[in-house]
């Protein structure tokens, strides 16, 4: 039996225009692909720390680490989340349940200038270049990499964490097919009616009985 859900896109035609196929897979799979990230980080809360070394003496107290580490795996769902509009209807035109500005056109700059901004601090925030000697080098610096007690935890860290550096860059390709598509100039009138380029203007029609003269 075929999965059909890995050759069908999610059926939606709120858009304006149609929205490329890879790009709607993106935004849809973009939620789960930063959810074993979310759920990896959960037990940190806790003060379990997966197996990481040298970590005792650096975790805050545990009614600041519960609210924190939820309220950054909730952000980071409802963020991945609200990329979805870059490929759907309400990210043309905003909900009217919104105060204000429910049912106005988002203006494509709008849109697209946050979202890349966006992509480029998520690239800056989740890439870490290896330098050897166990060290990287990252926003913060040149950091020691973090050792693990088993390499079987060190694998899970990796499979669960990884996945997180092509947030910044798929945000930055959904932005970009955004603004194409938005910007896009509309199609041929005359096609997309059905006419001819080489037709008679719509005013300019002949006289009754013209070319129908009978001949003497």
């Amino acid at each position: 039996m075929t999965l059909k859900i890995l050759h069908r896109p999610p059926s939606v035609d709120d858009t304006e225009r149609p929205v490329p196929r890879w790009a709607m897979r993106l935004a849809y799979a973009l939620p789960l692909l930063l959810l074993p990230a979310c759920l990896w980080r959960l037990p940190f809360a806790v003060h379990f720390t997966m197996g990481q070394e040298a970590q005792e003496g650096r975790l805050p107290a545990v009614w600041l680490s519960i609210p924190y580490v939820l309220g950054l795996s909730v952000l980071t769902e409802a963020i991945a989340i609200l990329t979805i509009g870059l490929v759907r209807g309400w990210g043309e035109t905003t909900p009217a349940w919104i105060p204000l500005i429910g049912g106005r056109r988002v203006r494509p700059l709008a849109a697209f200038v946050p979202a890349v901004l966006g992509g480029l601090i998520l690239t800056v925030l989740f890439t870490a270049v290896p330098l050897g000697d166990d060290r990287s080098l990252t926003l913060y610096g040149v950091v020691d990499n973090v050792g693990y007690s088993s390499d079987a935890w060190e694998l899970l860290a990796t499979v669960c964490v990884a996945p997180i550096a092509a947030w910044g860059p798929i945000t930055i390709a959904l932005a970009i097919a955004y603004y194409r598509r938005r910007t896009a100039r509309p199609a041929n009138t005359a096609v997309c009616h059905g006419t001819s380029p080489t037709a008679d203007p719509p005013g300019a029609q002949r006289r009754p009985g013209a070319g129908n003269t009978p001949r003497s």
